[in-house]
């Protein structure tokens, strides 16, 4: 039998034949996927965001529920559930994600190349008919899936606790605005997926992988602002305020933690028209209204397509690099 083969029992041969569509990927991506979902790394994990996802909506729910009869008429009324906080817990769940949901991606990236190193099981993955390339695919797609069912899980949960603690049912125009966001957050935790995998090719130890990557999510997350203070000290003067500030608020956005901080915040309230920095000028001429869905995605593009682009180059750069790189048995 071959090692395409032991990989999945039930692929028969003839579906290995060169050029026949069934690509190698695929079954590397099962195989992977199955191994995620069995996974003492994948339990910790959803049990870990669990309690927390909760923690933050029952802090938000019980406060949403103390005011209820001041907020009839508030628009998106449900989605306050994802955005806003009270006492005990200091953190809503769109923060939660932003801060914490990196390590998904970069738990289920880090040994991916240098894991098989380590077993000597890389030369028989890449073995014919299984190219090195699809190797690579298959492992991204693989922690991709299994990310996206996390988030959609949590965010299921979350919806079901607010339902039940407040009585609310979502509107259509709600539940479109929570897909939408949910796709973003996907995007945003698959850019820290790729980020792990391309050091799980550069560094040959799983250990130095798992270092770089969160070191680099530490520094984002902990001491971002204050390198983005610095950086922007450097491109406008500190006397003249509001050049310091928009420069600070531009270098910023070379973070994807406040990319996806700015479009989740405009995603979910559709009160909020614009990112960045507001001057009270701006806010006194502007109409009162809220946005739909439509122009919301309008002024979040900018955002999202940063986050894919990032993701696809850290991605391309992890690719290239694998490909590069010699395999022996």
């Amino acid at each position: 039998m071959s090692d395409t083969a032991a990989l999945h029992p039930s692929v028969d041969r003839a579906e290995m034949r060169p050029g026949h569509f069934t690509a190698g990927w695929r079954i590397v991506a099962r195989k992977e996927l199955a191994d995620h979902l069995l996974s003492a790394r994948f339990a910790v994990l959803i049990a870990v965001l669990g309690v927390a996802a909760a923690a933050a909506v029952f802090s938000a729910s019980g406060g949403i529920r103390d005011v209820a009869p001041a907020a009839q008429g508030i628009p998106a009324l449900f989605l306050k559930l994802f955005t806003v906080t009270t006492d005990p817990v200091p953190f809503p769940f769109v923060t939660f994600i932003g801060f914490l949901a990196p390590l998904l991606g970069i738990m289920f990236g880090f040994d991916a190349v240098n894991g098989e190193r380590a077993q000597g099981t890389l030369p028989r993955l890449v073995a014919q008919p299984i190219h090195r390339d699809e190797v690579i695919i298959g492992k991204f797609v693989a922690g991709l899936t299994v990310i996206g069912l996390m988030l959609a899980a949590l965010t299921l949960f979350v919806s079901g606790i607010g339902i039940y603690r407040l009585g609310i049912v979502p509107t259509a125009a709600e539940v479109s605005r929570l897909a939408v966001w949910l796709v973003l957050a996907i995007i945003y935790v698959g850019l820290w997926l790729a980020l792990a995998t391309a050091a799980s090719v550069f560094f040959v130890r799983a250990a130095s992988s798992a270092l770089v990557s969160v070191g680099t999510w530490l520094v984002l997350a902990l001491f971002g602002n204050f390198l983005f203070r610095a950086l922007a000290g450097l491109f406008a003067s500190a006397d003249n305020q509001i050049a310091n500030l928009t420069a600070q608020v531009a270098v910023s956005r070379i973070s994807p933690i406040t990319l996806f901080t700015e479009a989740s915040s405009l995603l979910l309230d559709p009160t909020q028209r614009a990112t960045g920095l507001v001057l009270s000028t701006q806010v006194d001429r502007a109409l009162v209204s809220n946005l739909s869905l439509g122009q919301s995605l309008l002024v979040v593009s900018p955002q999202m397509i940063g986050l894919l682009a990032m993701t696809a180059v850290v991605f391309a750069a992890a690719f290239v690099a694998f490909m590069r790189q010699e395999v022996r048995a």
